[in-house]
């Protein structure tokens, strides 16, 4: 099959409209795209895979979803197509038929999905999408006859209904194949179960066109011992108007067109989540309120109303990508800035890592850490900012009155886990983070008196500032031997788990009496992190008049700089950590694991070692020893065994996930500080090896979306080097945008304007942004006529020189000409 792949071409990018086109359906893996941009997600694949869910993608899962079947990817959104003539049938989006088509063609946009298929000269184009500000999908289907003759056609929809706690929906079979209830009027179909238990939710799914038929039965639809494939009642062409009485709830219309030589017919199918009206909830049991719901029916059954949706669907993201765009020389550059890598952004912000082809939606809720960073890349979003701002406050109010956080939780019941022992010891960090990025990018100060509880407890609200500032106590507290932070159950490095205790006698806590509790293992990277995000927050006190703080917090950057310095650098690289025992962890000293990416990034971010040499030889290290063609790996040399005091890291095969892969989320750090250190030309050499569109080529290899960052890829240790794992919803989204925009391209907000610097290769001859920012726009043009790959000479705004490299937040709502001229001052 490899090899077949080795060929073969899946599709190329559409520029102009925004698109990718995949050419063939048995791509490596699923191809995915998202539909939703507020409270209702769907996930679509190239063949109409995937599933639905409101807000919570396992406390209110819509559809059903069966993982581990990849590439099989079912069920989905199905549409079959029946020739009443001769009884042959096939699906409009290929699968699940799987019947070879005459034509496909799947088109990924911004917030839809099109695929057009023929077969057997019967055309059909099916468009996914949620319209702004509702709770529902539209498929918006059309089909036509090509042929010469007049033709009956049937259509079946499949739909398969979740018991909207996915998790429970999957295990527990002896109650739920009891509780499915569903009611069918005027065309719908209302899947209710759970109103019993006094659920105040159900879900409805409509047709524009009247029904000859239903079904609302999976078994009854598909038949025993059959598949979605070739299910009973499509291969038989009869409706049998089944009503689910337990079992496993679906939703199937059967309509029958009779198409003209030439004809078109437009269909409306909306399927969507619905709630009793708050005054009505819970008055009576297994009764829902449908006036809503057919008052919706009544607007949005029209193909007119949807191609309006549509429309306004379109004008939103023309709208949301303004914000910044650029023209370099790179092809790949424009395209994934401009296009691909913000509407990543865009739904990670939204779902964090929730709900992907790799990501259940069941245990993981949203990150801590994760939905932080998301924000990073996602503050110049204009549209987004009062979520944003809403996001922040509500992160705040997860963490604990000591400064520590849940590390994950759900989006509804706001409650989730803290290891025992200890938490992920950077998340605290990362709220500093955010909120210095979202205070740069809108000037807007008083975020930092919004108050927020601790644990979400009642009476326990304090503003936002003094959850900062418990977060840097926190990290201040929690110190180990060296006086470096304490790493918890671990830090960025979910895996890296320090603290587990060693089963050699030789290296038992009773030889190491001072470490008795086990909790003693720390970590370099946190204390490069710290240095570099309260540095930012002193300056942050200092601005809003906490002169005290900010002396407090500088003295304790410098005390950790200090301890970087004497106990984190092994001669040629950071330190990666000490364990338990104290011993060191990614140095010289190891046989395995010897030198790790995160820290070398984190501590030249963080200012360390720019002064004394020791950033240039780190990164200097990286190139000799972890850059590969397909990308910077996590460590090296991989662990070839299961080491139990480094805990989960060591469990995973040679090359894969934490175990020297390419983590793609910290190469975004060694590119960023290759900018910082002036090496240009090698920042974008590490860029380019990540960038989606630059890979599209080796998708055989790649495997996952071209179009979309992945998580991991498989490093040289592993048989399958160069293949992508777990695309989508990733860090690397926000981390490798603000790599490209704020650090290569050069230009970030800062408190009081738009602080430009370059980092650029020197054979560029410059590049435009247009950049708007603090309500107002600014075109820049940055010109390189010297060549050279860094240094400003001279900044001109509106033709007149400005002193300096910060262009000033004029927040004027005018349009700002900025030159930049790039060369040596005079």
């Amino acid at each position: 099959m490899d090899s077949q792949y080795r060929r073969s071409s899946y599709g190329y990018f559409d520029d102009n409209a925004r698109e990718y086109v995949i050419t063939r359906p048995d791509t490596p893996t699923p191809w995915i795209n998202y539909i939703g941009q507020e409270e209702y997600f769907g996930i679509v694949s190239n063949t109409g895979g995937g599933y639905s869910f409101y807000r919570d993608p396992r406390y209110r899962r819509i559809t059903r979803y069966r993982y581990h079947s990849i590439p099989i990817d079912q069920p989905g959104r199905y549409i079959y197509i029946r020739d009443a003539e001769t009884g042959e049938y096939w699906s409009a989006t290929w699968q699940p038929v799987k019947k070879p088509l005459d034509f496909y063609e799947c088109r990924h946009g911004l917030g839809y999905t099109k695929i057009r298929s023929r077969y057997r000269d019967i055309e059909t184009e099916v468009t996914y999408f949620v319209p702004l500000k509702q709770t529902f999908e539209v498929w918006w289907f059309k089909i036509r006859n090509l042929r010469d003759r007049e033709t009956d056609l049937q259509l079946f929809t499949y739909v398969e209904f979740c018991f909207w706690d996915a998790l429970d929906d999957m295990t527990n079979f002896q109650r739920n194949l009891n509780i499915a209830e569903v009611e069918v009027e005027d065309n719908v179909i209302y899947h209710k179960t759970g109103y019993r238990e006094r659920r105040n939710h159900f879900a409805f799914f409509a047709s524009s066109e009247p029904i000859v038929g239903f079904d609302t039965d999976k078994e009854v639809f598909i038949g025993l011992y059959r598949g979605y494939e070739n299910p009973i009642v499509v291969e038989e062409g009869v409706s049998r108007n089944s009503i689910v009485y337990g079992g496993h709830p679906i939703g199937s219309h059967q309509i029958r067109l009779r198409l003209k030589p030439g004809e078109e017919k437009e269909i409306v199918f909306i399927l969507g989540y619905a709630e009793n009206p708050p005054e009505e909830k819970f008055i009576a049991p297994n009764i829902i309120n449908k006036t809503r719901v057919k008052q919706l029916l009544r607007e949005w059954l029209n193909p007119d109303r949807v191609k309006q949706a549509f429309e306004e669907l379109k004008k939103f993201w023309d709208d949301t990508l303004s914000y910044l765009h650029v023209e370099t020389p790179d092809e790949d550059i424009n395209r994934i800035v401009n296009i691909w890598n913000q509407y990543q952004i865009f739904i990670t912000f939204h779902l964090a890592r929730s709900a992907s082809g790799y990501e259940t939606g069941i245990a993981r809720g949203i990150g801590f850490r994760d939905s932080n960073q998301d924000i990073l890349g996602a503050v110049h979003l204009q549209p987004l900012w009062s979520k944003i701002r809403e996001r922040i406050i509500d992160l705040a109010s997860i963490q604990f009155p000591d400064g520590g956080t849940y590390h994950q939780f759900q989006p509804i019941t706001k409650r989730g886990n803290r290891e025992i022992g200890g938490g992920f010891n950077d998340d605290p960090l990362w709220l500093v983070a955010s909120t210095i990025a979202y205070i740069k990018e809108t000037g807007d100060f008083s975020i930092l008196f919004e108050k927020a509880p601790y644990d979400n407890t009642p009476g326990t609200e304090e503003p936002l500032y003094e959850h900062l500032k418990k977060a840097v106590m926190y990290i201040d507290r929690n110190r180990g031997p060296h006086g470096l932070p304490l790493i918890g159950h671990a830090d960025w490095n979910d895996c890296l788990n320090l603290n587990v205790m060693s089963t050699n006698p030789d290296e038992s806590f009773q030889t190491a009496p001072d470490r008795t509790d086990g909790r003693t293992a720390e970590s370099i990277f946190i204390a490069c992190q710290f240095v570099w995000a309260v540095k930012e927050l002193a300056e942050v006190a200092e601005r809003i008049g906490r002169k005290e703080d900010a002396e407090y917090f500088r003295k304790l950057v410098n005390d950790m700089i200090e301890r970087v310095k004497k106990y984190g650098w092994d001669g040629e690289w950071f330190l990666r950590a000490y364990d338990a025992f104290g011993r060191k962890i990614g140095s010289k000293e190891n046989e395995e694991g010897r030198i790790y990416i995160e820290p070398q990034g984190m501590c030249i971010m963080a200012g360390i070692g720019l002064d004394d040499g020791k950033a240039i030889k780190a990164l200097d290290s990286v190139k000799k020893y972890l850059a590969t063609e397909h990308g910077i790996i996590l460590h090296w040399p991989p662990y070839t065994k299961y080491y139990v005091h480094l805990g989960e890291i060591s469990s995973y095969p040679p090359g894969h996930k934490e175990n020297a892969s390419i983590f793609c989320h910290p190469n975004a750090w060694i590119i960023i500080a290759e900018a910082i250190a002036g090496r240009s030309e090698q920042a974008l050499d590490y860029y380019k090896r990540l960038n989606p569109s630059a890979r599209e080529a080796i998708s055989h290899i790649h495997r996952t979306e071209p179009y979309v960052y992945a998580q991991t890829i498989a490093g040289p240790a592993s048989p399958r080097f160069g293949m992508a794992r777990n695309s989508w919803l990733t860090g690397t989204a926000s981390w490798m945008f603000v790599a490209i925009t704020q650090w290569i391209l050069g230009v970030r907000p800062a408190y009081d304007g738009l602080m430009i610097d370059p980092r650029i290769p020197k054979e560029w001859s410059g590049f435009k942004m247009v950049r708007r920012f603090r309500n107002a726009t600014y075109v820049i043009e940055v010109k390189n006529e010297e060549h050279v790959n860094m240094g400003v000479k001279q900044i001109i705004v509106d033709g007149q020189p400005i002193e300096g490299n910060i262009v000033p937040a004029f927040n004027d709502g005018k349009v700002h000409h900025v030159v930049v001229i790039m060369g040596k001052k005079e």
